[in-house]
């Protein structure tokens, strides 16, 4: 079944003493939580709480050197180190971008490939993503067995965003693009940057904003960042959309009012409905007490 190579994304390697105390005082996730055996989803935010970079951490063993690498959006890498570097100041870290000797990798229907191969793991976000790898970028070809639009087809159709498609960086908060459903937000860690913000959304129950999968009518997705309305109010923007699936960063409330109203949601003026996955644990628009996960809402 299938394997691809995710050529836009690279890895930036943070490695040496204080890496993990360095790295732990930054980002949304617990590093105590990430192992050679376990990558996590985990994000840099501004101080207002916002994403700058997200990325999947995985664990080096030590026999093979140690150290940290964050998978994430290959453009942006050059900024992640230097903002990694800013934060430094006297810690015994070491920042490298590696994405020339390293490639990213991922499948799905299938058994995880031996841990010769690279880094490997279960993708961290949802079991049903398949594995994930950072492998030798010279080993890479043996991976790619299906083009990569196949593995964002069946991202998008388990209802899964990613930086840099589905949300813009420096504009959402990790309640808006799921990272608290999809493990990327530990909310029983030490101090990182955002996170006053994050934990009183958190507490308070403010995420208004979400993103949600759409089933577009007659089997075409929108453009992304086009706008979602319903009747004369604009419900939020378009994100990837692939084989007449989506998914869409709405307000909540604006979209339970359109439903209830009985207007329908258009995405770039086509027809969409929208569906909850069965992973989700917050109110959908128009869902009633008893309705069913994993169906329209």
């Amino acid at each position: 079944m299938p394997s691809v190579h995710l050529a836009d994304r690279g890895v930036v390697r943070v490695s040496g003493e204080d890496a993990k105390s360095f790295l732990d005082g930054l980002i949304t996730c617990d590093l105590d939580r990430v192992s050679p055996q376990a990558a996590r989803l985990g994000a840099l935010l501004t101080p207002q709480g916002k994403i700058l970079f997200d990325f999947l951490v995985f664990q080096a063993p030590d026999e093979i050197g140690g150290g940290y690498y964050l998978d994430t959006f290959k453009v942006f890498i050059p900024d992640l180190a230097k903002r990694l570097s800013f934060y430094k100041l006297r810690a015994k870290a070491t920042i490298e971008d590696m994405s020339e000797a390293m490639a990213v990798v991922a499948g799905w229907d299938e058994a995880k490939p031996d841990d010769e191969v690279g880094l490997v793991t279960e993708d961290p976000r949802l079991s049903a993503l398949g594995w994930r790898a950072i492998v030798a970028a010279q080993d890479v070809a043996e991976f790619a067995k299906a083009p990569p639009e196949a593995y964002h087809a069946h991202r998008i159709a388990l209802g899964v965003p990613e930086g840099g498609r589905d949300f813009l960086f420096g504009d959402a908060f990790p309640h808006e693009a799921l990272m608290d459903q999809l493990h990327g937000v530990d909310f029983d860690k030490g101090c990182y940057v955002g996170q006053e913000v994050v934990s009183r959304m958190q507490h308070r129950g403010t995420a208004r904003t979400r993103i949600v999968p759409a089933v577009y009518e007659g089997g075409f997705a929108a453009d992304v960042g086009v706008d979602v309305t319903a009747g004369e109010k604009i419900l939020g923007k378009t994100g990837s959309g692939m084989e007449g699936r989506g998914l869409i960063m709405i307000r909540l409330d604006r979209a339970a009012d359109a439903l209830a109203s009985g207007h329908p949601i258009l995405a770039g003026g086509i027809p969409v409905q929208l569906t909850k996955p069965d992973w989700v644990n917050f109110s959908y628009p128009g869902e009633g007490d008893n309705q069913s996960s994993g169906k329209p809402a």
